[in-house]
């Protein structure tokens, strides 16, 4: 008989607690990073100095979810690659079809909920109305009540579950409500009893069907942005106010406050707005050899070319990939994905021959933007959004893992300039 995710967790967690409990008490000691100034003062890139265990992201292979290669999981829906996040495993036919029932039994928006979004500006950003919608959900946290009556630290883990899949159950509806509201693209679309969550979003955001490959992309694409190890922005900030003791609606809100900024979540609006650019320059989808001259005009001009370099890879991103792929199976005739292809071709040995990239190879959000844009969702704002209703997967198992282990509050040492030059001295 399928167990809920509940009851898998509770089975999985004794174990994992003794594995977290063995190793500090034999290898407590034991360094496993240095710290540089340059380290120090550059945002912390590079240090070790926090365990995620529901990804990795190796610079010779990309993202790795729990072992698989993230091309390995295209297949999956999101709901599955939830269940794998936080258990480690794949879920088995009958307990899918378990969890998904439990995600729609969590799946009602509170009526003030639409209120509140109702009655922000007209002019607010899709990212401000999605967070302030989920902050205002804070009310409906399991976790907040049953601390507040009283529990021991060992159950932390069990309401935190419930918030979680409260927002996974709500935050697809949310956020094509966010679209429909922002965009005036008619009345709020109700979410469908039968369909995946993907598929459900895709359809309540308005989209057209086409013939099914508008909810395949929509799960290709929260399958891909899942999560991305503990140290990005949205992840690190997440896990530092859930570290706290806040609860999941405070924490992934505040995670994605960080999403929201330019250097974080914006970057596939970017890569979109160079490749229309691209286009507009010449009238339609450039030769190869017009992009180019193109790149080499803009690395001249001192500008980067949106989409190339990352700061962990240095391979192309499998991310990139999987929606390259996806995109010569079903839209290789649309101008723009070509212009994206023909770049992926190019770019690379002009930044080569440029000298400069660490990494000249496409990112995830290189590819991205093309089939949104492709499916009907033109409004650049909005992206960030579709990137946060995936990115929750990653933060809420992370968050829930976290209780379950009695993850400290984090709480880093800082040092004052001065110090450091003393240090130098």
């Amino acid at each position: 008989m399928a167990k809920t995710l509940k009851e898998t967790m509770a089975e999985l967690i004794p174990g994992l607690r003794d594995e977290r409990s063995k190793l500090v008490q034999e290898h407590g000691d034991k360094k496993i990073s240095e710290v540089s100034i340059a380290q120090a003062i550059g945002g912390m890139r590079g240090v070790k100095g926090m365990v995620c265990d529901t990804s990795v992201v190796e610079p010779d292979k990309g993202l790795i979810i729990r072992g698989y290669p993230i091309l390995k999981l295209t297949d999956k829906l999101p709901e599955e690659i939830f269940w794998l996040l936080i258990t480690g495993k794949l879920p088995t036919a009958d307990e899918l079809k378990l969890f998904q029932k439990e995600l729609k039994a969590a799946g009602e928006v509170p009526a003030y909920v639409w209120k509140v979004l109702k009655a922000m500006p007209k002019s607010s950003h899709p990212m401000a109305m999605l967070d302030c919608a989920i902050l205002a959900m804070e009310n409906e946290s399991a976790f907040r009540k049953r601390y507040s009556e009283g529990m021991h630290k060992t159950e932390y883990w069990e309401p935190t579950l419930d918030d979680a899949m409260r927002l996974m159950g709500t935050i697809h509806t949310i956020a094509a409500g966010v679209y429909r509201i922002r965009y005036k693209k008619g009345a709020l679309i109700e979410p469908s009893k039968r369909l995946d969550w993907a598929a459900d979003y895709a359809k309540m955001l308005g989209l057209p069907p086409k013939k099914g490959e508008t909810a395949r992309m929509m799960r290709l694409y929260l399958t891909l942005h899942c999560d991305h190890e503990g140290g990005n922005v949205s992840a690190n900030t997440c896990h530092t106010v859930g570290s706290a003791l806040s609860d999941a609606f405070y924490a992934v809100s505040a995670g994605l406050n960080g999403l929201a900024g330019p250097l974080h979540g914006l970057a596939n609006q970017e890569c979109l707005n160079w490749i229309l650019e691209t286009m507009e320059r010449f009238g339609g989808a450039p030769s190869e050899e017009d992009i180019r001259d193109y790149a080499w005009e803009t690395l001249r001009g001192g500008k980067v070319i949106p989409g190339y370099g990352h700061a962990v890879l240095r391979v192309t991103d499998p991310r990139f990939t999987a929606f390259n792929e996806f995109g010569n199976k079903y839209l290789k005739k649309d101008p723009v994905f070509q212009t994206v292809d023909r770049v992926f071709r190019i770019v690379p040995n002009v930044l080569k021959e440029h000298g400069k990239a660490k990494n000249p190879w496409p990112n995830v959000d290189a590819g991205s933007g093309a089939l949104l844009y492709y499916y009907g969702l033109k409004e650049f704002q909005y992206y960030t959004v579709l990137f946060s209703v995936s990115r929750c997967m990653g933060m809420l198992a992370q968050l829930v893992l976290n209780r379950a282990l009695g993850t400290p509050i984090t709480r880093p040492k800082s040092v004052s300039t001065r110090w450091l030059f003393d240090q130098v001295k």
